[in-house]
């Protein structure tokens, strides 16, 4: 299993959050985050941040670095070449995985939202929406569906009604923002409820960003 860094806002935390970090980055990446949360209303939760595998990365020269899945030219101006669907799927196992461990350690899925940043945020959006069980939501910042063209075959009922929040920069230089918002007008016209949130920042968080999660984890894990 993924190695992970835990962090709990209480104690018997009865909801988890899993959140995938970006490409070149480590699971430490959000770990400051937590605490700017106001998650007041929310009850005690796990969050987990895994760190990807080290693989050779096309995209950055072969340089070995934590990536999801491969990225090569292209993959991010917007047109139809598939990602890395080995790797996408690969990483869709590895954090399948950590839902279940946080089932064994009795946190339902239904209490479980799966949330990440980029190519983590594209994770989210893999794995979530396509995972048998129930999830609380899916919040994926700063990224896109990949495998989009096999969505609708793969999509799992269980949560075709999940929450999903989707949030990009419109001056994201590294994920163009018609990526993300091509992929929240996709889940919209399947039926889903999308939150979609846009603001002006390049690839990165926002204060406001900040906040608006914040509220929308508590919403989902109140509901």
């Amino acid at each position: 299993m993924l190695e992970t860094i835990i962090l709990e806002t209480g104690p018997n935390p009865t909801a988890a959050v899993i959140w995938m970090h970006g490409l070149g980055a480590d699971g430490n990446d959000f770990v400051p985050i937590v605490n700017e949360l106001d998650l007041s209303g929310a009850p005690a939760i796990r969050f987990v941040f895994p760190h990807a595998p080290a693989i050779p990365v096309t995209i950055n020269n072969g340089y070995v670095m934590r990536a999801w899945y491969d990225v090569s030219p292209g993959d991010l101006e917007g047109g139809t070449k598939r990602a890395d669907e080995k790797g996408v799927r690969a990483s869709q196992a590895n954090i399948g995985q950590l839902i279940a461990h946080e089932v064994e350690r009795n946190i339902p899925c239904k209490n479980i939202v799966l949330a990440g940043f980029s190519q983590g945020g594209a994770m989210a959006l893999q794995t979530g929406l396509r995972y048998p069980q129930q999830l609380a939501g899916v919040m994926a910042l700063s990224c896109y569906l990949p495998c989009a063209d096999s969505f609708a075959a793969e999509a799992a009922p269980a949560n075709a009604k999940t929450p999903v929040m989707i949030a990009h920069g419109t001056q994201d230089p590294v994920v163009p923002y018609a990526m993300g918002k091509k992929s929240s007008d996709l889940l919209v016209n399947a039926g889903y409820t999308v939150t979609w949130r846009e603001y002006p920042m390049p690839h990165s968080v926002c204060l406001e960003e900040v906040r608006d999660i914040g509220a929308w984890i508590t919403a989902v894990l109140r509901a």
